[in-house]
Formats: C-alpha cells, sequence, structure tokens
C-alpha cells in the first residue's frame, strides 16, 4: 500500500486500552494510533480528519498530561449536531482515537471496559470539542481552524476532476495540492498554537 509520506512523520498518539491488555491484544495494553489508522478509518486525508486528529493528539496530552491517556475512559462531547456539515467525520474520528462510541458501541466485560455512550452530539460547551476523563471528571476544551489555506488553483481542479473533465497531469497535480495543504497542517509546529485552541 502506498501513500503520501508524510503520513510516516506526523506524531503518533500512545495510549494505554485497559481492554487490549485484558484481553492480549497488545503487549502491556500501549498502544500508538498514528495519522495513516485515522485515514483508514475515515476512508481519506483532509483538513478536517487532520484537525481531529491534532484535536485529540493535543486534548489528550493536556487532560493526562504525563501519563499516557486510557483509551476507553474519556468521553468525546461534540459542540455541534452529528448531522451538521463535517462534524459526523471530526467526532467519529476523535471517538475513535480516544476508543469509545455512542450507545451502540461495546458495552464491556463484567462491568468493565464498555466503551458505550461516551461520543455526545449537540452539547452546550464553549468550543468544538470537550474531552472529559471518566474518572477524574477534568476536562478540556477544544477548537480547531485550519490555518493553511489552499492553493488557489485546487477549487477548479476539484471541479474539473469531479466533471470527469481533469487530464491525468490535472488529476495528479490536484492530489499533490490537497496532501500537501495537509501535510502542512500536521506537520508545520510553528502553525500548531494557531490552529489548536485548548483551554
Amino acid at each position: 500500500m502506498k501513500y503520501p509520506e508524510f503520513f510516516d512523520r506526523v506524531e503518533k498518539i500512545k495510549l494505554y486500552d485497559p481492554l487490549a491488555d485484558f484481553l492480549g491484544a497488545v503487549e502491556n495494553g500501549e498502544m500508538e494510533i498514528c495519522y495513516l489508522d485515522v485515514v483508514k478509518f475515515a476512508g481519506h486525508s483532509c483538513p478536517t480528519v487532520a484537525g481531529a486528529y491534532l484535536m485529540a493528539m493535543e486534548g489528550l496530552k493536556k487532560l493526562y498530561r504525563d501519563t499516557l491517556p486510557v483509551r476507553g475512559e474519556v468521553a468525546v462531547m461534540v459542540q455541534n449536531p452529528k448531522t451538521e456539515g463535517v462534524t459526523g467525520v471530526i467526532g467519529n474520528t476523535i471517538a475513535f482515537i480516544c476508543g469509545v462510541n455512542d450507545e451502540s458501541g461495546f458495552k464491556g466485560i463484567g462491568g468493565r471496559f464498555s466503551r458505550a455512550g461516551k461520543l455526545h452530539y449537540s452539547q452546550n460547551i464553549p468550543k468544538e470539542i470537550r474531552l472529559q476523563r471518566v474518572d477524574t471528571k477534568d476536562y478540556v476544551d477544544i477548537s480547531y481552524t485550519p490555518a493553511v489555506a489552499p492553493d488557489p488553483r485546487q477549487q477548479e481542479l476539484m471541479q474539473k476532476s469531479l466533471g470527469g473533465i481533469a487530464t491525468k497531469e490535472e488529476e495528479a497535480l490536484f492530489r499533490r495540492l490537497w496532501q500537501e495543504r495537509v501535510e502542512r497542517i500536521l506537520t508545520d509546529l510553528s502553525l500548531r498554537e494557531r490552529m489548536i485552541d485548548i483551554s
């Protein structure tokens, strides 16, 4: 499988997954989620998926500070309704990283390891996303603004590609420009504070 090389340069999210530990899925329950994992989950790489990845990564760092975040033990609250715009993509991507779901999620084993009922939309919160620890009830609020403008050629190339009238060279250029924007969002650390607002 071939994919843009910058995927491998994006910082990985390290977590402890007690369910994976209990069932022996990964040694000591220590798990890494990488950007390629969320691309597979979402089916694409775009500024929205990149932003969800960054919000989860930075939010979990602040929420757990010097300890590994506990996967399955972080509630994900989303300000907007899940059917509005790209809200569902953002919420589902962050919930995947945090290992949780809505009421349809895994119900647990013997009263432990439940993943269900921990993804909530249409929440009265001040920012786009809230991550809240189940154990301590501590939380962080996060918003994301993609501070990298698209290349001026991108829109026309997208329309031509969608309409089936782009040449192979134009299709290749569109893909390159699209992913170059995502690359800057994910790897240009000088932009991080302008994109991620966390409190």
